[in-house]
């Protein structure tokens, strides 16, 4: 179930652009593909639908493994990268512009193939098949996830006593979040901005809602531009590392006066609502880096506007009461994914390493591990940034053997 499979040609033209610069999946498909590790394994995954996932999913078929993919989000799919992948045995649901109805009955039509091992973007896959499609539980070994959302509310689980199967948190490799997080995410959503609007970016005022390891990253990108970035907190140890990152730093209700842009990165509801956007300056712009389009409050940006007109792709404008014109990127979805490509396919190359190698894991380890939400192994985190600096032609010192017993001997000091 795709848009038209008259894209594919596209399609591979762009998988195949990914490829050249995703050279540790490379690496990992070559030794799939001599191993066959998942041979007989079935994956149901719920993902962005990119010219990057394409590469993992052919990376996983090379391993032996048959994939059903279904889209992440309703506007994030490539519809030529889906195409080519549909020609390529994978079984897609997924095109872009699904309703909420069209976007839940792909991921079931994707758990339908009584999958072995899910991969999941945001949890709703693994949320799913707790609770519509529990008899497929006794049989699934495992599953990876692969964002910030989706282990939060997989910890919930957990916590809750639901989770029923044992799920590795991709996102929390030190070679995912520290990379794909900081330098993925800014990057990208920079870009998304800057395709909705074509804005200047240098003397403008961004605010930044959050400073994880996401808005950490857009907050130097912006700055990088020449804007000036005000970061919003809620977390004083976060806060904190703003101000010392050189930062302004202040609630929302003071930064909505002053920003031409805003920016949420928080993975929380109503980040931005009606307080602070009857404050905003006329001609402001909001967008969201976050999983879910809950961050701007779609509902009070509806109830105070008299108007909505689309002014561009992806740019939607609110016209207040009062007369002032607020403007919307990408719906509140994920600008970066919406408004742009996602991540660039140098920096995918490392999370979707730490999904390929953490599926083979739970092939020989899943059957082990109990019910819960566990780290990447720091073996396959460290393989996995051994093999990218391989790729790039870097090396680096080895303890000495002298250096290796004082750092585990009890006398360090000494």
């Amino acid at each position: 179930m795709v848009k038209d499979l008259g894209l594919a040609d596209k399609g591979r033209l762009q998988i195949e652009w990914a490829s050249m610069r995703m050279q540790v999946l490379a690496k990992i498909r070559e030794e799939f593909s001599r191993d066959r590790p998942l041979e007989g394994y079935r994956i149901s995954a719920c993902l962005h639908v990119t010219k990057e996932t394409a590469v993992l999913v052919k990376t996983l078929m090379a391993g032996g493994a048959e994939v059903a993919l279904a889209s992440s989000n309703p506007l994030s799919c490539q519809d030529e990268v889906a195409a080519a992948l549909a020609e390529e045995g994978v079984n897609v649901y997924a095109w872009r512009g699904q309703s909420r109805d069209e976007y839940y009955e792909c991921i079931r039509k994707a758990l339908s193939y009584r999958p072995k091992i899910v991969l999941d973007d945001g949890a709703d896959l693994i949320v799913t098949l707790h609770e519509e499609a529990k008899q497929l539980l006794d049989e699934t070994i495992g599953g990876c996830e692969e964002t910030t959302t989706g282990v939060l509310r997989l910890k919930a689980m957990e916590r809750s006593g639901i989770l029923r199967i044992p799920i590795i948190a991709v996102n929390n490799a030190q070679t995912k979040w520290d990379f794909d997080n900081v330098y993925g995410t800014g990057q990208s959503v920079i870009d998304g901005i800057l395709r909705a609007t074509n804005m200047l970016l240098a003397g403008r005022t961004i605010v930044v809602a959050g400073y994880g390891h996401c808005g950490k990253g857009i907050a130097y990108r912006a700055r990088g531009m020449g804007a000036h970035v005000i970061v919003t907190e809620v977390d004083p140890i976060k806060a904190l590392r703003a101000v010392m990152d050189g930062f302004r730093v202040m609630p929302m209700a003071e930064a909505a006066k002053e920003g031409d842009i805003f920016i949420t990165a928080t993975g929380d509801v109503d980040v931005i609502r009606a307080e602070h956007m009857v404050v905003m300056k006329d001609g402001a712009v909001m967008c969201n880096a976050g999983h879910f389009n809950v961050e701007v409050s779609l509902k009070d940006l509806e109830e105070l506007s008299v108007s909505k007109r689309k002014i561009r792709d992806n740019l939607e404008e609110y016209r207040l009461k009062d007369g002032r014109r607020l403007y919307l990127i990408a719906e509140g979805r994920l600008v970066n994914l919406v408004a742009a490509e996602g991540h660039p396919s140098e920096v995918m190359d490392m999370s979707f390493a730490n999904q390929a190698l953490s599926v083979r894991y739970l092939v020989e380890k899943g059957g082990l591990l109990k019910p819960s939400v566990y780290d990447v192994p720091l073996e396959i985190d460290r393989r996995v940034a051994e093999l990218k600096l391989e790729t790039m032609g870097i090396r680096i010192d080895k303890l000495t053997e002298r250096q290796r017993r004082y750092l585990e001997s009890y006398g360090v000091g000494t």
